[in-house]
């Protein structure tokens, strides 16, 4: 009888044991691995090439301050030209590629950086120093392309290939993307620091080889994990290549439903597929040829501008025009406050677990209150979270002196070549530069140029507190909104265009993050600093005014209506009037 109770003991641990190889061994399993690999590779190299730049520069902020704008205006540039082929390939193809393109650009940029360490002596003697400025060129353009392949392999994986891996299920999808933003949150502290502690108790030399090695370790890796994930999951290889009347049926409406125009996330309008009869091909012209990249840029924005989230990616965009992040200009200015790189490093450390926050929140919401929703109580608690930052500005401790014209003292700065701020990516703020007459961040040196106005004396913590207060407490409702936009995208966006709308989108990003750069380099003295915050808040607000429209839109008269528990967890963005779904 003893034995007879306890014989299920081991059935149970091998049924609980087989789950755990089951989970280990699953397509979603294996796309979390990879992508925890890309980015903590991405993260490295995106911090390392900045300090590299500065290295080699003699201490100035020029290289990457033009490595900064080179990326953005690529991006911004390309963007839609590199969705739309992410659209008229196969998913594989697209995905091996733009791996293998932006880990081999990043090993051949380590190899070159490498030898420019080494022979920089020889170098500058060579061709009166022509060779040198080449290989900057070279290695700034090299860069450049690893970052749009980035570009290709974010939008392939985090817009289409989880959308197809999630298949039917809403609420999986809607934690698969939880998943991808707390690896995100994660390895954007952590891999940082490590290859910071390599640079630092190594040389650069080492730090471009142990970079080069690891993307070339992690590049077989993931090439290997994509392979899998595409076996185990059949669906990635059906991909439509125009649009058809099936495609037009979102994940949240039911499978035996039929489609109507105003049921669940169906905001999408139906295109004539009965086009002409197939034409004999013609031969393109070479002036055609020119010119099919400026159609693809213009059709691309034309199609992002028609689709039903417009306004909810334009309110996204718009939270990048901010200096209310962790990137350097905002620990720059803290440290003209007088917070030392110890308590920074801890504040970092809390904006990375309030992100963390966020993701959790994401799905407990969506879960309540359905998806759009969860977008508006998202932003209503950003925005009552930088009130904080708005107040700071006025209490005691703050610089901000308005009889100081920011712009009085530009001419003398563009002039004497002091270094301006550079720009990273729009997801990788905490690797962003500034220097514009703050101290430097990396080490915690102090300014050298003796400006009274920069010593260290003591200043109330009160505004600085406040700042730093909000900004962290604002990480829980932006990455909130952050996923509700991204699941937005994923679910109204038709497959065949979901490479080319979010391309556009990632420009849109790239465009408001450049403006509020250039909003740095024309106001770049702490007097201005509290202009800089009551502007982000400004347009953080106008972002959220936006996505409130868009649910006014798709909610009308249920906007307000009580949030209810839905376990099958379906979309609310329904047309105005429609309660089928809410």
């Amino acid at each position: 009888m003893a034995r007879a109770a306890e014989e299920p003991r081991p059935a149970g641990g091998r049924r609980r044991c087989g789950a755990l190889v089951g989970y280990f061994t699953s397509a979603k399993f294996l796309l979390y691995l990879g992508h925890a690999l890309s980015t903590w590779g991405d993260r490295m190299w995106h911090f390392a090439v900045s300090v590299f730049l500065v290295e080699l520069y003699g201490n100035s902020l020029l290289l990457t301050a033009v490595y900064g704008l080179v990326v953005a205006g690529s991006v911004l540039l390309l963007g839609a030209i590199i969705g739309d082929w992410v659209d008229k390939n196969s998913r594989l193809k697209v995905a091996q590629t733009s791996l293998v393109v932006q880990n081999a650009s990043v090993i051949l940029c380590g190899v070159i950086l490498m030898i420019v360490f080494l022979f920089k002596t020889q170098l500058l003697t060579l061709y009166h120093g022509w060779l040198l400025t080449m290989c900057y060129i070279l290695v700034i353009t090299i860069a450049n392309i690893a970052n749009l392949a980035s570009t290709a392999t974010a939008i392939t994986i985090q817009r289409d290939w989880i959308v197809v891996v999630a298949g039917e299920d809403r609420s999986k999808l809607a934690d698969m993307n939880a998943t991808i933003r707390r690896i995100d949150q994660l390895t954007n502290i952590l891999a940082p620091m490590a290859v910071g502690q390599i640079m630092t108790f190594g040389s650069p030399v080492i730090g471009c080889g142990f970079i080069s090695g690891w993307n070339l370790v992690s590049m077989c890796i993931e090439y290997l994990l994509l392979w899998k994930v595409y076996q185990k999951t059949p669906t990635l290889a059906l991909k439509s290549s125009k649009v058809e009347e099936s495609e037009l049926k979102q994940l949240n409406v039911k499978k035996e439903s039929e489609p109507k125009p105003a049921e669940g996330v169906q905001l999408i309008v139906e295109k004539d597929v009965t086009g002409p009869e197939p034409q004999q091909e013609k031969e393109v012209s070479c002036a055609a040829r020119i010119a099919e990249p400026f159609i693809t840029f213009r059709d691309g924005w034309v199609a992002y501008y028609n689709q039903p989230v417009f306004l909810a990616g334009m309110g996204l965009a718009f939270l990048y025009m901010t200096v209310l992040g962790f990137d350097c200009i905002t620990t720059g200015y803290a440290y003209t406050q007088g917070l030392s790189g110890s308590v920074l490093s801890l504040l970092m450390g809390a904006s990375a677990v309030t992100g963390i926050m966020g993701t959790v929140a994401f799905t407990w919401l969506r879960r309540k209150c359905g998806l759009v929703r969860t977008g508006l109580i998202s932003g209503v608690a950003q925005f009552a979270c930088l009130i904080l930052c708005a107040i700071s500005v006025f209490m005691p401790g703050s610089p901000l002196d308005l009889t100081v014209s920011p712009f009085a003292d530009l001419g003398a700065r563009l002039f004497e070549s002091e270094p301006l701020p550079t720009i990273a990516s729009p997801g990788d703020k905490s690797e962003m530069a500034f220097a514009t007459g703050m101290p430097n961040v990396l080490n915690g040196s102090t300014p050298a140029n003796g400006d009274p106005e920069m010593s260290p004396e003591p200043v109330p913590l009160i505004s600085v507190s406040l700042l730093f207060a909000g900004v962290i407490a604002a990480r829980v409702g932006l990455w909130s909104f952050d996923l509700t936009v991204t699941q937005l995208l994923q679910e109204n966006v038709m497959e065949s265009e979901r490479g080319i709308i979010n391309g556009v989108q990632n420009s849109m990003n790239y465009l408001l993050d450049l403006l509020h750069f250039i909003m740095v380099i024309l106001a770049p003295n702490p007097e201005a600093f509290g202009l800089l915050v009551l502007i982000s808040v400004s347009f953080v607000a106008m972002g959220h005014i936006m996505y409130f429209r868009f649910a006014q839109k798709c909610l009308g008269t249920q906007l307000f209506a009580c949030c209810t528990p839905d376990p099958k967890a379906v979309s609310d963005c329904s047309s105005p009037g429609d309660t089928s779904t809410v």
